[in-house]
């Protein structure tokens, strides 16, 4: 059953350079060792560790979204703050993720993970909490049109009316 709730992946191509020169690599090697099927090493060798790093590292954030899609937002909110927190303390993870994680996203974790947070209060009706998240992404990405767009449209809310 598919998700009704919004995913967006905005891709950095430009990250897709230094994976292409990994994926080189592991080419590269695989033909350096003798093996007859160096190609296709190289690529499986590439694909796992690439499946690896993106179960292992971002696992909070991989769970909240796991809980987004099951419309669980409460324990969502948990799994990105932990994903926040995770990635604050180690932000050279997420600064060189398209090494360190091998990911192209345009988009980093800390960022990923307080829009999600804000969505997530938006969907329990907890506007204020929202509001909140959504301006600390502008304050600490002040290019993230997302939390723009999402903020405007909160606020807007706010001020309509119903008529009776």
């Amino acid at each position: 059953m598919a998700s009704k709730a919004p995913v967006i992946r905005q891709i950095a191509w430009i990250s897709i350079v230094p994976q292409l020169f990994i994926l080189f690599l592991f080419v590269y090697g695989s033909y350096l060792i003798g093996i007859s099927d160096f190609f296709q090493l190289g690529i499986v060798a590439y694909l796992v560790l690439s499946f690896v790093l993106r179960r292992l590292i971002p696992r909070e954030h991989r769970l909240g979204m796991e809980q987004v899609k099951g419309k669980q937002y409460d324990s969502a909110i948990s799994h990105f703050k932990s994903s926040y927190d995770h990635f604050t303390r180690y932000s050279w993870i997420d600064k060189y993720r398209f090494v360190t994680l091998l990911s192209s996203s345009s988009m980093c974790y800390r960022e990923m993970a307080l829009n999600n947070i804000a969505f997530c209060y938006g969907q329990i009706n907890q506007g204020n909490e929202s509001a909140y998240y959504y301006k600390k992404t502008i304050e600490e990405f002040p290019d993230n049109e997302i939390a723009k767009a999402s903020l405007r449209l909160l606020e807007s809310g706010k001020h309509i009316t119903h008529m009776t």
